[in-house]
């Protein structure tokens, strides 16, 4: 069960990698074309919205691979010089506030999404649901590698910070 865990937690990777350098080109794209188009043309009014939305969207994504790679900025010097079992009993602790903390957010963007769902955006004419999307989407991956970190922890393995480079 633990291989398989492990497994998804690096395919997570494997599909959050293209995503969010994708989405970084296309925001990179579309505001060269807004300034561009500024500057030169009559600007699009669509610009400044895929612009909002695509920050919005790889923000949340990167959240979520940085995460998976723990990058997220972490003190642990305390944590790291106690005892073995006081440093896994603290990490396991840590690791349940996340849970929690990321299963609230997860449900609190769904709901958001769902009140936001009957608004449109103003130049896309999209629903927002779409856009608030990525929130609980993000949250929802970020819980399921945290329960990865749990069970890594309770088979007695290092936690994703001391996973070897082949985990990322």
């Amino acid at each position: 069960m633990l291989r398989t865990l492990e497994w998804i937690d690096r395919m997570v990777a494997v599909v959050l990698r293209p995503v969010v350098f994708a989405g970084t080109i296309a925001l990179a794209a579309v505001i060269t074309l807004q300034i561009v188009s500024r500057v030169f043309f009559t600007s699009f009014a669509w610009t400044e919205e895929v612009a909002r939305f695509l920050l919005i969207w790889i923000t949340f994504l990167g959240a979520a691979l940085a995460f998976q790679q723990a990058r997220h900025i972490a003190v642990t010097f305390v944590r790291d010089l106690m005892p073995l079992n006081l440093r896994r009993i603290i990490t396991g602790a840590g690791i349940l506030v996340a849970i929690a903390f990321l299963v609230t957010l997860a449900m609190i963007g769904w709901k958001y999404s769902g009140i936001q769902s009957f608004q449109k955006s103003p130049s896309l004419r999209i629903s927002m649901f779409w856009v608030y999307l990525v929130m609980p989407a993000s949250a929802a991956i970020m819980t399921f590698l945290s329960v990865v970190d749990l069970v890594r922890l309770l088979a007695g393995h290092d936690d994703r910070t001391a996973a070897p480079e082949g985990l990322e």
